[in-house]
């Protein structure tokens, strides 16, 4: 043998000996590490072996708690049962706070009785008892927990439950101010078979049926094949719009009423169809509110982990726009549940603890059903937005967007095809308008007009000069030139209101200058979040921080430039008119005896709000005015059109046109006030702005009859 190899031989016999030893310590170290544990465990005193059982029990340690077992105790349940028996009730009623207090210690032989006084919180409240844990002393471990089911709760046997039963509470309804109801309870058609009622050629009548509700012959089988149906069962499918019989009768039906009754009834010739009253979540207003009040909707899994702890259950639903949304927390409710013990024949033994259901509350708004409808009906065929409110109270009285949709689609289960129609639909009818912002051409001249005379830069009798029909301020501008639709002599405040002279507060605009301008603007809330409950986008003068031409300045005088508005802002503006110059706050939520609350006080003096009310008023009285459109001789009216030009540059002739008017009440004795402001897309070639005001009135004659 080479001398390399016996040392090698030498070395691996040395390093095997030296491995085998440090194993042998090792296990030496363990043996005596477990030995003083257990002789460590074994002189604990039963009732710090029972706090540490409770602590064990707070951490959900459940193998270490059975660990403290007595061996009898292990006879009668193995550890995996034991793990999933705990587990199962404490995690089930969400057991929360476990807490434990004892109260008396009994030692007798080799025995020790721990008397104590648990207390712990579930989903149905708080539960508490007074209890006892038996200690049995082993001569190599000492003592051992005694444990049978009654340490969970003193009345559990081991064939015992403990159930969680839960009441779900009502969702609240949502009503206007003349409490017709916006959202609540209503009653549709629930579509199912019943399969013992079913003919033998059953596969033929599933195909006919699938094709009529547009769902797949395997959807419906598998429904049918659910663990919990019979030959009794009612198994649904589908739930429909209900159809009135009598306006079906009465001939008082549209035609997607008509469709829905003809194919209920050709539902009803399948054997095993069967057509039953549900409950639903309903809108009664449906195309006509749905951008307002929203819908709800099933909670998904995403919305259950977002909303962990907030009571929410797998069959809960939940507001996913609107004011069902925004008023979730208020409609929802609180659902009631109780934690008992039952039998095994699933009597109730002891309530251990019972939370009554909390319905949830009902929201009433300001929202006026009537005037809603007919500001829709006006404008549904345009993509427009209107805001409707009380220009003393600031109580909004109509919020439309048009195209709309059907909210009580979402509650119906809405078709793929239908879903992709409105997502496609160049309208864009699933786009809340009265929440964006928009170029508001000529009805921003009185805030313009607003600035100026705050700033003392404009002064309403001062002729600028009559110009023609377009203008610039200088050749520096280039080929840039403002124009203007009307001309007027004198060309001062109140005619540049009446024929709404753009040249006019173009120059206005660059008196009052870049700093004043903005500043007056940002005393007025742009660039600033609206004190509203729907969440609005900002109104701006600029695409950046400031306004940064003196083109610019001078567009935005006339509301263009970059200057985009919402109508809700605006027309919370506009309420300064007869307010004295306080803009009142606009509210949504109904309170009783509400006093109006001011959100810009002193936005203006009550002299320069007066002014330009009066001019406003004549932009409607005058036969030249813009708005004279909509005159009434039983109401003094007060107005302001507005066209703005959306193009991508000056001599772009593709571009479109938004219309605006805003007209209010001006009399502060009017029975019925009202300020509306209305913005109707796409209206060139259309009457412009004019096209808005002949709507308008439709609207306002509709809500307040000639007198």
């Amino acid at each position: 043998m080479r001398r390399g190899t016996k040392r090698g031989l030498r070395r691996f016999v040395f390093s095997a000996v030296c491995t085998l030893l440090i194993l042998m310590i090792g296990l030496a170290g363990g043996f005596l590490f477990l030995r003083l544990e257990s002789q460590k465990n074994q002189s604990k005193k039963p009732d710090v072996l029972f706090s540490d059982y409770v602590t064990n029990l707070q951490k959900a340690d459940y193998e270490s708690m059975y660990g403290m077992l007595d061996g009898q105790s292990q006879l009668n349940i193995s550890q995996e049962d034991f793990i999933a028996r705990n587990k199962k009730i404490y995690e089930g009623i969400e057991a929360e706070n476990i807490k434990a207090d004892i109260t008396g210690v009994d030692l007798k032989d080799e025995e020790a009785v721990v008397t104590y006084q648990m207390s712990l919180t579930s989903l149905a409240g708080e539960i508490s008892f007074s209890n006892q844990a038996v200690f049995k002393k082993e001569k190599k471990t000492g003592y051992k927990l005694e444990w049978n089911d009654s340490m969970i709760f003193p009345e559990l046997n081991k064939t015992d439950k403990v159930r969680v039963s839960t009441d779900e509470a009502q969702r609240g309804s949502i009503f206007d101010r003349n409490g017709l109801m916006l959202a609540g309870k209503g009653t549709a058609s629930s579509v199912g078979l019943v399969p013992g009622k079913m003919s033998e050629n059953s596969g033929a009548d599933v195909e006919k049926l699938g094709e009529l509700l547009s769902m797949s012959p395997e959807s419906i089988q598998k429904k049918l094949s659910a663990g919990w149906v019979k030959e009794d069962s009612f198994v649904p499918l589908k739930t429909l719009k209900k159809v009135d019989d009598f306006q079906i009768h009465a001939d008082q039906v549209s035609e997607e009423d008509q469709k829905n009754k003809e194919l209920q009834d050709q539902l009803l010739t399948i054997p095993g169809v069967l057509i039953t009253d549900t409950s639903v979540r309903s809108y009664p207003l449906g195309v006509k509110g749905a951008h307002l009040i929203g819908y709800v909707q099933n909670v998904t899994s995403e919305d259950l982990e977002k909303h962990k702890g907030e009571d929410y259950l797998t069959d809960s639903v939940i507001g996913k726009s609107g004011m069902e949304g925004l008023y979730e927390k208020e409609l929802k409710g609180t659902n009631g549940h109780t934690v008992s013990i039952t039998d095994a024949t699933g009597t109730s033994k002891k309530k251990l603890a019972v939370r009554p259901r909390t319905d949830g509350a009902d929201i009433t708004l300001t929202i006026d059903s009537t005037l809603q409808s007919a500001i829709y009906d006006a404008f549904q065929e345009d993509k427009s937005c209107s805001v409707a409110m009380n220009p003393h109270t600031g109580e909004i009285l109509a919020l439309v967007s048009t195209p709309s949709y059907d909210d009580n689609d979402f509650i119906l289960g809405m078709p793929a095809e239908k879903w992709d129609s409105l997502n496609n639909d160049e309208r864009k009818p699933l786009y809340n308008r009265f929440r964006q912002k928009f170029a508001p051409g000529s009805s921003f001249k009185p805030i313009t007009a607003v600035v100026g005379l705050e700033s003392g830069a404009i002064d309403p009798n001062e002729d600028y000069g009559s110009t023609g029909l377009s203008w610039r301020k200088d050749e520096s501008w280039g080929n840039y030139y403002i124009t203007t639709l009307h001309d007027s002599s004198p060309l001062n405040l109140e005619n540049a209101f009446i024929y709404s002279n753009n040249i006019y507060f173009a120059k206005a605009a660059l008196k009052i200058g870049y700093d004043d301008f903005m500043s007056g603007l940002n005393k007025l809330g742009f660039n600033q979040d609206l004190p509203f409950e729907i969440s609005v986008a900002k109104s701006q003068y600029s695409n950046s921080d400031r306004i940064e031409t003196e083109v610019q300045l001078a567009d935005s005088g006339y509301g263009q430039g970059q200057m985009l508005v919402n109508p809700i802002h605006l027309a919370a503006l506009y309420t300064m008119f007869t307010n004295g110059g306080n803009v009142i706050q606009p509210v949504l939520k109904a309170e009783q005896n509400a006093a109006p609350k001011v959100w810009l006080q002193g936005a203006c003096s009550a002299d320069n709000a007066n002014l330009v009310r009066e001019d406003l008023i004549k932009v409607v009285s005058s036969e030249h005015g813009t708005g004279h459109a909509i005159m009434r001789s039983d109401l003094t009216l007060a107005g302001k059109t507005g066209t703005a030009e959306i193009k991508a540059s000056k001599g772009d002739t593709t571009g479109t046109e938004l219309g605006w008017f805003s007209v209010f009440t001006a009399d502060p004795d009017t029975r019925t006030p009202l300020l509306l402001v209305s913005m109707v897309e796409d209206v060139k070639n259309r009457g412009g702005s004019g096209y808005v005001v002949r709507k308008d009135k439709l609207i306002l004659d509709s809500y307040i009859p000639v007198q």
